[in-house]
């Protein structure tokens, strides 16, 4: 079979391919992630901003396609989640740039869009590191270039490029010793090659591709006013999957029973899809992970989400609020967590963390929101950051994102807030007081792994700090313990300690007792978290 040009209905093929493959591949993905802990979600963050720009592709009528490139680019802009997804939402922008003007595709035109995707990728990366999505895109790039003038065929041509992408991405471990060391190829790039292999298929005739198929698109966010939120009894509508062999799962739907209603589990062929309302998804989690892998994890906030309340009882239009010098939007998940960001003046809070980045759209609408001269917005979380950044770039508004990876740094940042000040000292003091924090954050492992020589087993407690696995064990008092003894410094004269969903006040106070029966000299602080996942967030400063 000889293809000589690309059109725009091929393309449009392409795209929906390409989403295709990478939804069913995405658990793939997810397992590459190099720390064994239960936010593995490239593939789920690369999924959903590709089906974002899917959904964007499938309403544009024109066959033209530089306005296909552009509906994909816009719609993937909007939907990217996560460092993965915003990089891909970058590669598919360049692409379109790459395409403009054209009514046809040849291989020339091809490698040249390849060309211009990997350069705009690497443009948007502040410091590039080799031997992650951003090698494997160049290296597809250059390759395409070199073979564009001689190999005109498009099916061979795609053939050939996957084929050398496939050898940059098995080289990958050699540039990053931490890929090398967890025995994983860079799992963004990964997903980039399943998107290629997607793409290729359904031009090649080898999936019956429609342009309905993807039938579950992404849910567009909408501000809703006039809900009453003072009925709800169970405030997160939690849902997920469940990659199970066990096939009772009436016994697990009576175990969560108790937790919320709305409750609903179906199961059959190795999948149990759950669904309730509740007030502990963590708990909820923690239990459904004794059956197996959990993905397509979805929790939201029904009395906050997408309203962003200012207080809990309403949400006031942007028309009829007070005209602010400053406005805080932060990050966050967890009862407790949102309770300690409102008292610091955080205006709205948008759901997520860890195995639920909210979108560069959540975000954007978040700030569209907000009624202020400067609006700071608080990530608290590495992943979060760049589509944080991408949100700011895209909004009119006068947009600060503080770089903070963690709770306590969004914390500990609100706290040396001084609203009488300007902006740039505001901001200066808040980026020192992120730097005296230090944190560790206790929960469990999802895989056998081998990481810094540590042997770490399959749902063993570890406990984290600055991306490495400091400690590990089946006891999560002394796993904690000993990451507190790794990361307390003699500078230090505070200990707080969040504990999340699924540890009793009574554990928490019995672990603080400990604590500072070693660290005698410190002042330690419980306060309840409620966040999923990790049993415990610690913050030394």
């Amino acid at each position: 079979m000889e293809i000589r040009y690309i059109d725009g209905s091929m393309l449009k093929k392409a795209f929906v391919g390409a989403a295709n493959l990478l939804e069913k591949n995405k658990e793939e993905v997810n397992s590459l992630n190099v720390f064994p802990v239960p936010d593995g979600d490239t593939g789920t963050n690369m999924s959903l901003t590709l089906k974002s720009a899917v959904n964007h592709v499938k309403k544009e009528k024109d066959e033209n396609i530089s306005k296909i490139a552009l509906a994909a680019s816009n719609g993937s802009l909007m939907g990217a989640r996560g460092n993965s997804g915003v990089i891909l939402s970058q590669i598919l922008r360049g692409f379109s740039n790459g395409v403009k003007g054209k009514n046809k595709l040849d291989t020339q035109s091809l490698a040249k869009a390849f060309k211009t995707a990997a350069d705009t990728a690497y443009k948007a990366v502040m410091k590039p590191t080799e031997g992650t999505i951003l090698t494997v895109v160049r290296g597809i790039a250059d390759y395409a270039m070199s073979i564009s003038s001689t190999e005109k065929n498009i099916l061979n041509f795609m053939e050939k490029v996957i084929k050398h992408g496939n050898e940059v991405l098995n080289k990958t471990p050699d540039m990053l010793p931490v890929l090398k060391e967890a025995g994983v190829v860079d799992a963004g790039g990964k997903g980039l090659m399943v998107i290629l292999t997607g793409a290729y298929n359904a031009l090649a005739g080898k999936e019956e591709i429609a342009l309905e198929e993807l039938e579950k698109e992404v849910t567009d966010h909408v501000f809703s006013k006039e809900i009453d939120t003072s009925d709800i009894k169970f405030g997160y509508c939690t849902e997920f999957i469940i990659n199970t062999e066990v096939e009772d799962y009436e016994s697990f739907r009576d175990d969560i029973s108790k937790y919320g209603d709305s409750l609903l589990v179906v199961g059959g062929e190795g999948l149990i899809k759950v669904h309730i309302h509740t007030n502990n998804p963590g708990l909820v989690l923690e239990k459904a992970l004794k059956l197996g892998e959990l993905n397509d994890i979805k929790i939201d906030n029904m009395r906050y989400q997408h309203e962003h309340l200012l207080s809990k009882e309403e949400a006031i239009d942007t028309e009829e609020r007070e005209f602010k010098k400053y406005s805080f939007l932060t990050v966050s998940v967890g009862e407790g967590l949102n309770s300690i960001f409102k008292e610091l003046n955080v205006d709205y809070i948008i759901p997520g963390g860890q195995t639920m980045n909210p979108s560069t759209e959540d975000i954007l609408k978040a700030i569209e929101k907000v009624n202020a001269e400067n609006i700071i917005i608080l990530p608290n979380n590495g992943n979060i950051i760049l589509a944080a950044e991408q949100a700011k770039e895209i909004s009119d508004k006068n947009v600060f994102v503080l770089p903070t990876k963690t709770i306590p740094e969004g914390i500990s940042s609100l706290i040396a807030f001084d609203p009488e000040l300007e902006i740039e000292e505001n901001l200066e003091n808040m980026k020192e007081a992120i730097e005296t924090v230090i944190t560790g954050q206790v929960t469990y492992s999802v895989r056998d792994s081998e990481i810094n020589n540590k042997k770490i087993n399959k749902d063993d407690i570890i406990g984290i700090s600055k991306g490495e696995v400091v400690s590990n064990g089946n006891n999560i008092e002394k796993v904690t313990l000993e990451l507190l003894r790794n990361i307390v410094h003699e500078d230090a004269s505070l200990i707080s300690i969040y504990y999340g969903n699924g540890i009793e006040e009574e554990e928490a106070e019995r672990l603080a007792n400990l604590v500072e029966e070693e660290f005698e000299d410190f002042d330690v602080e419980v306060l309840f978290g409620g966040q999923p996942i990790y049993y415990y967030i610690l913050s030394v400063e």
